[in-house]
């Protein structure tokens, strides 16, 4: 499928899958990215709707790095678990060393 017949919610998958293990991006980083400055909402909802689809949707988080989608894994921590996993470091839903382990598409994708 070509780039610009892709939906918006597959273009973010196509970002999200793009996210190195170990790091994280925000709503709004990939929002940006696709020239949907103000749209980090609607990266949400396409990160929620993400299962079965082979996106590693637990490497998006809000940004400040908190984990608000967290009630979409099933589980009570599996979004912490996967991070963790990946040696992101979670204390009460907060990414700690956020600056250090964050993943930004516009500088690291060209277009």
């Amino acid at each position: 499928m070509k780039p610009e017949t892709l939906s918006f919610f597959d273009k973010v998958y196509e970002v999200a899958k793009l996210i190195p293990q170990g790091r994280v991006t925000s709503y709004g980083a990939i929002a940006n990215y696709l020239g949907a400055k103000k749209s980090a909402r609607m990266v949400g909802y396409a990160m929620n709707g993400s299962h079965n689809k082979d996106v590693p949707a637990h490497r998006v988080v809000n940004r400040k790095g908190l984990l608000t989608g967290k009630h979409h894994f099933d589980g009570t921590n599996l979004m912490q678990q996967l991070l963790e996993n990946e040696g992101v470091k979670v204390v009460d839903n907060q990414i700690q060393d956020f600056q250090l382990v964050f993943w930004d598409p516009s500088q690291e994708l060209s277009r």
